[in-house]
Order: structure tokens, then sequence, then C-alpha cells
């Protein structure tokens, strides 16, 4: 499969964080945390302005596939995060664990869930309103959990101040987009490609100021590289499980072929585009932030090559159905 330019920018943002880590770390010449702060705030106006209402209101009925999705990205994923960050002490890192669970926390995707599902002929309209659902409730689950996390471990986690800085980076520019929407909805359709590089624009700086200043605080020469390869590995069987789940039980609900696609890629997807700017929030300041954010990196990559190959095979058995 061909490698896309975004994979490229982020290897090449975390190449440069390495050979030069002083002008993107906290102080350098660059300001990075101011900048990504204002693109961080931009993105989530233009998600914001960018969600239709009556594409929400399409999708909203059907509650069974809802329950389902939502069960998987908020209560399952947790589980399994749970598991690998407290059975898994003796042979991870602390940093490890904690970006392992970060990525089990977070929020389900919205561009590649419903991609993937349209690509697939699934239920589209309830997967943009299980994605969009899923992206605002994570602004106060996500910090929740990580909070939980915090506090069994026995390093407290000011939860409330986390919440109200993901509340006032993150929510209310979004709230703003919707406000405005009616006026500048047609203007940023005819720009969506635009509009699509700065979303991805601003991943790429967030993950270059975070292996910037774990570069400076000398995190990465803690590891061997047999530390990324594990987990890679994390993610490959996490992807595995949750695939596996969310089919055995579209199946058990007697779904429909389209609710059934739905319920996988929605429930199996995480957000790169949600997590890097909510990393930015709760762990600013951490010199780890480039190993808490690379199993969400790993992950997104994974999630996109096999879910492409599972989404052609529905493409396929929907297709055969018809005749």
């Amino acid at each position: 499969m061909k490698i896309d330019g975004f994979l490229l920018a982020m290897l090449a943002a975390v190449v440069l964080a390495f050979l030069a880590p002083g002008l993107g770390a906290e102080g350098g010449v660059l300001h990075m945390a101011q900048v990504t702060e204002i693109g961080i705030a931009l993105v989530f106006f233009l998600h914001g302005a960018n969600l239709s209402p009556q594409s929400l209101k399409a999708g909203a009925a059907n509650w069974r596939v809802h329950l389902a999705v939502q069960a998987t990205t908020y209560i399952l994923f947790p589980l399994i995060g749970f598991a690998i960050f407290f059975g898994l002490r003796s042979t991870l890192a602390y940093e490890v664990r904690l970006g392992v669970f970060f990525l089990c926390a977070l929020s389900s995707t919205i561009s590649s869930s419903v991609a993937m599902t349209s690509m697939a002929r699934g239920n589209v309209p309830a997967a943009v309103f299980d994605a969009s659902l899923s992206g605002i409730v994570g602004m106060a689950i996500t910090p929740s959990l990580i909070a939980m996390v915090a506090a069994v471990s026995g390093k407290p986690f000011p939860i409330l101040p986390a919440i109200g800085d993901v509340a006032l980076t993150l929510l209310l520019p979004f709230a703003a987009g919707q406000i405005v929407r009616p006026l500048i909805a047609t203007w940023l359709a005819a720009r969506k490609p635009i509009i699509n590089r700065l979303d991805r624009g601003v991943i790429v700086l967030i993950v270059y100021t975070a292996f910037c200043e774990s570069t400076a605080s000398g995190l990465w020469w803690r590891y061997s590289p047999w530390v990324i390869a594990e987990i890679a590995a994390l993610a490959a069987v996490l992807l595995a499980v949750v695939l596996g789940v969310t089919t055995l039980l579209s199946r058990m609900f007697g779904f429909p072929l389209a609710d059934e696609v739905t319920t996988v890629f929605c429930g199996s997807k995480k957000s790169l585009a949600n997590g890097a700017p909510i990393a930015r929030i709760l762990f600013a300041g951490n010199p780890a932030m480039g190993m808490i954010m690379l199993p969400i990196m790993l992950y997104h990559q994974l999630q996109l090559i096999v879910c492409s190959m599972l989404a052609r095979r529905y493409a396929a058995r929907a297709e055969a159905a018809l005749h």
C-alpha cells in the first residue's frame, strides 16, 4: 500500500526533532507551545463549523449501533488499557504503559471512520453520529480516565483543571464553529482539501514539539529499540482484539451488514486528531510526552492500513449480496 504524505510528514518531524530538539522544545526559538495552541483552537473551530446538525439527526435513531460503538470505545478499550497498564508494570516503563492507556482512553475518529464506512457500503449517517458523539464526550471522559489511572498508581492528576483546559481549548472553539456554521459552511465546503491539510499540519506540529521536548530531556536514550517494537506489537494485538469483538457483537445482535460495518469501523478506531491536542493539554511540560504519544501514532497508521483492506472486503460482500 502507498505510504501517504501525512505519515512521511510525521516521520520527518520525528527525525528533525532528534536532530535539532532545541528548536521546538520548551523555550526554543520557534515558540512551538504558542503556535500549537493557536493551531489547535483553529482546527477545532473548523471541526465545529464543518459538522452538519442534519447529518447527526439522520443517524441518531439507530440506538443499538450507538450503544455498541460507545461501549467499545469507552468501556472495552479502557478495560484492556487497565489490564495492560497494571498487568505489565514489571515489563514496561510507566511512560510506555501510560501511552498505551492514553490510546485506549481516546475517542473514535470522525473523518476516517466515516470514509471507511462509506467505502465499505456501511451505514454512513450512523457513523457520522457515533464518531461525532465519541469525539465530544471524549473531551471529558479521556481526562477522567487518565486521572483514574494516575490516582490508582499513586500519581495524583488534577482532573477538574484538566477538563477545564480541554473545554476551553477544544470545546469552546468547537462550539463557536457550530454557531457561525450557517455563515461559513459553503465557503468551507469549497476549501475542504486545504482544511484537511491544516488539520494534519497541526498534528505534525504537535508531534514535532512532543518529540523535541522528549529528545531534549534525554528520554529516548533510556530505551532500547525493542521498546518501540513492543509498543507496535501491543497496538497490533489491541486492534485485532477490538476488530474481533466488534464483529462478534454485531453478529450476536443480528445487525444487518451495513450496521456491522459501522460498528466495526467506528468502534475500533482511535483519533490521533483528537489525541494529539488532548495530549498537549494533559501532559504539557512532561518530558515523556513523545513516548506517551507514540502508541497512538503507531495505532493510527496500523488502523488505516488494516481497515482499508477490511473495507474492500466488506464492499465486495455488499456487492455480491445485490446479485
